[in-house]
């Protein structure tokens, strides 16, 4: 199917829904009540196609932000049948007016998910902002004649709840687009903008060095370990090298003694673990270097 192919399919199944005749208050509890009490499809589809035209007006709204119109209207389809699915009997409201309120939700949902691959509007502010602040900036903007300053700024953010710092976040992000990282410069460039990201990886020279140092401190732990007694070996295996550290009372358990005592064990073990580490690191320095390296 072409894309003109769809565009057409989407303005007949537009043109049919707006065609619906509206329910009556009766009709509609009749509806919900028969789909609720008996699971009746045909009465749950009627009640939805009187006001999918409800969602057709409301996914519209929604059109500026780049999204499929197809997609908005099938999202506030979701939401109808939600409202249908929640819609109580016993409130005295319209299955109308309830349901704009599912459909609207359901799409402001599908537009936070897909308007950009970085995610936006992660509180209630914040989704509030994402979809008042053109509206609220372009009236702001006209009352001073010119573009938004930081006192309109302030004005926005004490409308919605929000800090500043996030209406000049949300102000740059809806500014932009999502742009591929493997998108060439230029037309008659073979460079892309990944081509200008710092690489961040250690150089061979600064490879070489970590790969020392680790050797090394590798070798300063194990002999500072073989200078501990089995058990204060063992409280620190257990409690500073293993992925899971043991607490003190779980050590103490296991070994027969008090949490205190652990806590004793474990000092005392640490302080010979620096002494030792700190001889190996000095006779380390004082070692000459090879005559290849000295040279």
């Amino acid at each position: 199917m072409t894309r003109h192919d769809t565009i057409d399919y989407d303005n007949r199944y537009i043109q049919r829904v707006m065609k619906q005749d509206l329910l009556g208050r009766d009709e509609e509890l009749a509806l919900a009540r028969a789909w609720r009490d008996e699971g009746d499809e045909k009465a749950l589809h009627a009640l939805v196609m009187a006001y999918t035209r409800l969602v057709v007006a409301i996914a519209a709204r929604f059109r500026h932000y780049g999204l499929p119109m197809a997609d908005l209207i099938q999202e506030g389809n979701v939401g109808i049948m939600q409202a249908a699915n929640r819609f109580d009997l016993k409130r005295e409201v319209r299955f109308s007016t309830y349901a704009v309120w599912w459909i609207r939700a359901s799409v402001q949902d599908y537009v936070l998910r897909n308007w950009s691959i970085v995610r936006t509007g992660t509180t209630s502010a914040h989704k509030s902002l994402f979809f008042k602040l053109r509206h609220l900036r372009a009236r702001i903007s006209d009352a001073e004649g010119g573009t938004l300053t930081d006192e309109g700024r302030q004005q926005i953010a004490d409308s919605i709840g929000v800090q500043i710092t996030d209406v000049a976040y949300m102000e740059q992000r809806l500014a932009g687009a999502d742009t591929s990282l493997d998108a060439p410069l230029g037309d008659d460039s073979d460079m892309s903008r990944v081509d200008l990201l710092a690489d961040t990886r250690p150089n061979p020279e600064e490879s070489s060095i970590m790969s020392h140092d680790g050797a090394k401190l590798h070798q300063w732990l194990g002999e500072a370990l073989r200078k501990l007694t089995p058990r204060e070996r063992e409280i620190i295996m257990r409690r500073r090298l293993a992925d899971e550290a043991a607490t003190l009372e779980h050590l103490g358990d296991d070994l027969g003694v008090s949490k205190e005592r652990i806590r004793q064990l474990e000092t005392r073990a640490l302080h010979k673990m620096r002494l030792v580490i700190a001889a190996q690191a000095k006779s380390d320095a004082n070692m000459p270097l090879p005559l290849a390296a000295s040279s």
